[in-house]
């Protein structure tokens, strides 16, 4: 603008000029971080030289900055940046990165160590704030991490970092870079890559021979079943998941990691207790989680039960073990597997609906079989969705109100909304509800407590200026961790309508409990102690205005919902952050 002031820019360049060269050769759209020390050279090549483009969002905590990018990078397929401070804020940091490597969500984190030159360092903070291979802290969780000796293996180990984070399966990075390097005087010019260099090597293809061999068991199938985890990723995979499901005529289960096949269509089989126990073969689309929906756990027991029909056939279309960690054991069970192909999905699928459809064309008799089949699958689907939207009735008088309660209500204002889904989704009552139609609609389920708030910022953020109204569902036991985001969203005008999913407890873990209970003989109504939120019981309302939100609440009559959020609605679109605290009941429901 005019009137601001002109940035005072310094007469020499310093070395940590040229990593602001690459973030901007990179065109990351945003860093997200909690500042230090150990990046004070960083940090003002950033603002002056860099003149804050991209822009600097401050967060509250170093788990805040870097689920902002991960939530981001879900909902818009593209990387921002993140940077921590030395030692404590990578220590800070471990969880957000996990869950963004587990959840195969590229973040480009920047980290800083006090100078390696013990000439350098000031007396005590200096030598606390470096570490010997300080990316060893969260190797085990990132896909590459890097500290250059000098300014001469900056570029180099940046641009071999983004191509490592976006090669699928992605997943984040971590860059160090010594104070001492990011503070020395730059002393020759340090070429950046050339503007037409290939930043990411192409999709993993498909052996065409293994795409006919799939093909032929397809159509020769009786009740085949599409099972679909990591295929679609914003903005590829859900639509060329449809046409094939459509082409062959497959059912489609959704594990929901990510949004990969619309919850209305009449193939989706997605969440019912039989979307398997029919099946002759199952193709599963980028999955890790192959048991989801196929197999029934005990939960007291811990015993895994198969829905499977016997001698039903598994294909795994995927990554296969490319990228597998080698400390935690997300990976799943492993599986006997029929047949497997190495390929992205975004090349597999549309090759294999190519290869169904010429099978199908001209083969009157296997149309038939294909459209009978649908409609057969459209019956059942219809069927359960029926079943869950008697559920919601059986539901209705709950007090507190139940989840599926909510999520009706919250529907019931939001629908003729360009909406967006964070990340809960009450318990799957969204999903049972809700028409999920578009696949910008949700970037995927939830993960683990404490990180669906800072998340669904990031979700916030990629959509801010969209005129898209995004909602989170947010359970209050996951934003007592980080009541202090709240700001962030504030600060940096982060239009987002945040409806409470509260039931005054953790319950998850309290259900858990319950079970074991029950199973010891033990007395099931002292599962509480150590689980509730009450005594006192937290004003998320009062909380959220002192943070200069639109708040109300709570609400504990159903009928207040509808109007409630409406009011909220508008506050979001006039671009603020509006919160509205619903109370809900913690049992179990019968659905």
């Amino acid at each position: 603008m005019d009137d601001e002031p002109l940035i005072r820019k310094s007469n020499q360049r310093y070395q940590s000029d040229v990593i602001v060269d690459m973030i901007k050769h990179y065109d990351f759209p945003y860093i997200a971080l909690n500042p230090g020390a150990s990046y004070r050279g960083l940090h003002d090549s950033m603002v002056n030289y860099g003149e804050n483009d991209p822009p600097m969002l401050l967060c509250n905590h170093e788990k805040i900055a870097i689920q902002i990018a991960h939530g981001y990078a879900k909902a818009c397929g593209k990387p921002m940046g993140a940077a921590v401070h030395n030692v404590v804020g990578l220590l800070h940091s471990p969880l957000a990165l996990y869950y963004a490597y587990i959840d195969r969500c590229p973040v480009f984190l920047i980290g800083a160590t006090g100078p390696m030159d013990e000439k350098l360092r000031r007396p005590f903070i200096d030598w606390i704030h470096t570490a010997f291979a300080q990316g060893s802290a969260v190797r085990d969780y990132t896909k590459w991490d890097y500290q250059p000796g000098s300014v001469h293996g900056v570029v180099d180990s940046f641009s071999r970092a983004y191509s490592i984070m976006m090669t699928e399966p992605q997943g984040p990075v971590y860059m160090v870079y010594d104070a001492g390097l990011q503070e020395a005087v730059l002393e020759e010019d340090i070429p950046l890559p050339p503007e037409g260099s290939v930043r990411v090597p192409p999709r993993l293809a498909a052996d065409p021979k293994l795409i006919e061999q799939a093909a032929d068991q397809l159509v020769s199938s009786d009740y085949p079943v599409l099972l679909t985890e990591y295929a679609a990723r914003m903005p590829i995979g859900y639509e060329p998941t449809v046409a094939l499901a459509e082409t062959v005529g497959a059912a489609v289960f959704d594990i929901n990691k990510r949004l990969g096949f619309p919850n209305r269509h009449p193939q989706n089989v997605s969440m019912h207790a039989d979307a398997f126990t029919e099946a002759d073969l199952v193709m599963a689309l980028d999955v890790i989680d192959w048991t989801r929906g196929s197999h029934k756990p005990n939960w007291q027991t811990r015993e895994v039960e198969s829905l499977c029909k016997p001698g039903c056939k598994w294909i795994d279309v995927g990554f296969a073990d490319i990228e597998i960690s080698k400390w935690a054991t997300d990976y799943n069970k492993h599986h006997n597997w029929d047949m497997r192909i190495l390929a992205d999905t975004t090349n597999a699928i549309p090759a294999l609906t190519e290869a169904v459809a010429g099978r199908v064309s001209g083969d009157a008799q296997l149309a038939k079989r294909i459209e009978d089949r649908k409609q057969a699958i459209g019956e059942k689907h219809a069927a359960q969705w029926a079943k869950w939207q008697d559920q919601v009735k059986e539901q209705w008088d709950r007090r507190p109100m139940h989840e599926s309660r909510m999520a009706y209500e919250v529907w019931e204002a939001i629908k003729d909304e360009d909406w967006v889904l964070t990340a809960g989704t009450l318990k799957t009552w969204a999903n049972k509800i809700w028409n999920f139609d578009q696949p910008y609609r949700h970037p995927g389920r939830e993960l683990g407590t404490a990180t669906q708030f800072g998340m669904s910022l990031g979700v916030a953020l990629a959509h801010k200026g969209s005129n898209k109204l995004v909602v989170d569902l947010q359970p209050d036991g996951d934003l007592m961790f980080d009541l202090g985001a709240m700001w962030v969203a504030v600060k940096y005008e982060i239009p987002i309508l945040v409806v409470m999913y509260n039931n005054r407890a953790y319950y998850n873990d309290w259900a858990h409990q319950i079970h074991v209970a029950e199973s010891r003989g033990t007395d099931p109504a002292r599962a509480y102690i150590g689980m509730d939120l009450e005594g006192p019981e937290p004003d998320f309302a009062h909380i959220a205005r002192g943070m200069d939100w639109w708040a109300e609440g709570p609400i504990e009559d159903p009928k207040d919902v509808v109007p409630a959020v409406k009011r909220a609605i508008e506050q979001v679109k006039a671009g603020k952050c509006a919160l509205v605290d619903v109370i809900v009941d913690r049992r179990e429901g019968t659905a």
